[in-house]
């Protein structure tokens, strides 16, 4: 008898940052074309808080106080940039510290209106986790 596997196929940690202004920062990988949360893989002996933080370091150049980061959710959605693959993710709320630039493997930054009327899926740029879990969970907020 085989066990079933994980239902999905690989564990990130993702951030959402926003402005003054409600906008999602969101960031684009070098190579790829859709657009996603700052974040990554937990390395080995790493807690998800460590590896967030180390994680925006990395990708956008923002120190994040760790006690101001809470839990938005944890979801499982196909891979943005990996076909037939799904991803599983600890998403964060943090502040934003300060100004975020581009760096490591990130090619581009996009800050995304968060608004109860827009059409997200209509925006083949974004990630599913965005569109099914991320945003619907920041516009709810909105609502409060």
């Amino acid at each position: 008898m085989t066990r079933p596997g994980p239902a999905f196929d690989f564990f990130v940690v993702s951030c959402t940052l926003l402005d003054e202004h409600g906008r999602l920062l969101l960031v684009r990988k070098r190579g790829t074309h859709r657009f996603m949360l700052p974040g990554g893989k937990v390395e080995q002996g790493e807690t998800h808080l460590a590896a967030i933080l180390r994680e925006v370091s990395e990708e956008i150049s923002l120190d994040l106080d760790p006690a101001t980061i809470t839990l938005l959710g944890t979801w499982s959605a196909g891979a943005a940039n990996e076909p037939g693959l799904v991803i599983s993710s600890d998403v964060f709320a943090a502040p934003l510290p300060g100004e975020p630039a581009a760096s490591g493997e990130i090619e581009e930054l996009r800050w995304l209106p968060v608004d109860r009327d827009a059409d997200y899926a209509a925006d083949a740029t974004l990630s599913p986790m965005l569109v099914e879990h991320v945003l619907p969970a920041l516009v709810a907020r909105l609502d409060g």
